[in-house]
């Protein structure tokens, strides 16, 4: 069998077998006649939790029809597209997504499995979008729910747990513009001010001081232009990566002109190799009423994530009611590591910026390299217990499961 790793190359997956159905019922077929099964998608998670020692399934054979409902303003589309691909069809018919993460090179399914984000203090992550999902269960059936439905929020971020997930319908709205500015040296006290200043709002920082390095603004294209003293800080007279010393053409468009939302909102161009690549990513999310406090403690450790820490990125997402929802129930401030690809020096930082977090409920990206335990997680989610016994019902002998998902999830 070929070996398949991760993009980022840090997990070889486990599997015996690697399939790519061509219909759903060949998928149905599949998960029926499996004894363990995951779905992998365009493989931008950097832990185990889509790794499995069965059968591996790639979505993109199967039918790939996207389909625009003007008067629901929805549009439906297969698990396995890209979001890049998604929003330049959507553009190109006068619609959008609210938001978008900042690599648009990722799948929808697995995105929204994951509860991945983009930024915007009214903005709620990609999941929140979903308005309906059809999935094929543990007995090889195919099970829709939407919105409304009783069990609704706890299958959208569901971490592959409940089934494979085929198709998924999202919310649009009509198409916008957006111009982005970069400014630097922002003083440590204008954050919150700085987030709230446009549509979506990313904060750089290297831990060598407590300023933020580069402030990525997204602005709406017919709001001013940010003033030239904005918060204390410079703009930026040429375009910037978010790693130092990185191509910048793999960015998307800086310096203020206007362009489409889905070349502005990403920090990535679609046609280009995301971020580095060489790398490893960490992401915590903690509530938005405790940011002053959660930095400042990240501040007492900030000697040893420098040295091992490319870059690290602040951004806010507004709240929502999905289960597993890393902003579940609370608007929050997200820290997100970009760390070098040596897991030997980057797990023991690891460990002491969980340590460092502890006192805020702190939530990982489920995708993300993170060492926090179920006993130190499922306190922070209020209806865990309930996400469990979902899982217990629909996939009652653990056919999804696999090694992260029994350490979060034991059967």
């Amino acid at each position: 069998m070929p070996t398949h790793r991760n993009w980022a190359g840090n997990v070889e997956y486990a599997a015996r077998a690697y399939h790519r159905p061509s219909s759903v019922d060949e998928l149905r077929g599949l998960v029926a006649g499996s004894d363990r099964i995951r779905a992998v998608g365009s493989g931008h998670s950097f832990n185990r939790l889509g790794d499995t020692t069965g059968d591996l399934v790639t979505l993109a054979g199967l039918p790939a029809a996207v389909r625009l409902d003007e008067r629901r303003r929805t549009v439906d589309v297969p698990a396995a597209l890209r979001y890049g691909d998604l929003a330049t069809w959507l553009h190109q018919r006068g619609y959008a997504l609210g938001n978008l993460a900042s690599l648009p090179h990722i799948s929808v399914a697995g995105a929204v499995a994951t509860g991945t984000h983009g930024s915007g203090e009214t903005v709620g992550n990609l999941a929140t979008a979903v308005a309906r999902l059809e999935l094929v269960t543990a007995d090889g059936e195919l099970l829709t729910v939407a919105r409304g439905d009783p069990d609704f929020p706890g299958m959208v971020v569901s971490l592959g747990a409940l089934g494979i997930v085929t198709r998924l319908t999202l919310d649009v709205v009509p198409t916008f513009d957006v111009r982005q500015y970069v400014r630097l040296d922002l003083p440590r006290e204008a954050l919150g001010e700085a987030f709230s200043s446009a549509y979506s709002v990313s904060v750089f920082t290297d831990w060598r001081s407590t300023r933020g390095t580069q402030v990525w603004r997204k602005q709406l294209a017919d709001q001013p232009p940010p003033p030239a003293d904005w918060l204390g800080t410079t703009a930026a007279d040429r375009p910037w990566h978010p790693v130092p010393g990185m191509p910048v053409v793999n960015c998307t468009e800086q310096l203020g002109v206007a362009g489409p939302w889905h070349e502005r909102l990403p920090h990535f161009r679609l046609g280009f190799t995301p971020s580095n690549g060489d790398e490893l990513q960490s992401e915590y999310h903690l509530p938005r009423a405790v940011a002053a406090d959660a930095l400042a403690a990240l501040d007492r450790v900030a000697h040893l994530m420098a040295p091992v820490a490319q870059t690290s990125e602040l951004r806010t997402i507004a709240a929502d009611d999905l289960w597993l929802s890393p902003q579940h129930g609370r608007d929050s401030l997200a820290v997100h590591f970009t760390w070098i690809a040596d897991v030997a020096a980057v797990l023991p930082v690891v460990a002491e910026v969980e340590r460092a977090l502890a006192p805020f409920a702190p939530r990982p990206h489920w995708g993300k390299v993170f060492t926090l335990t179920r006993a130190e997680i499922a306190p922070t989610y209020p209806r865990w217990p309930d996400f469990a016994a979902l899982v217990a019902r629909l996939d009652p002998a653990g056919k999804f499961h696999t090694g992260e998902l029994d350490r979060l999830f034991p059967r």
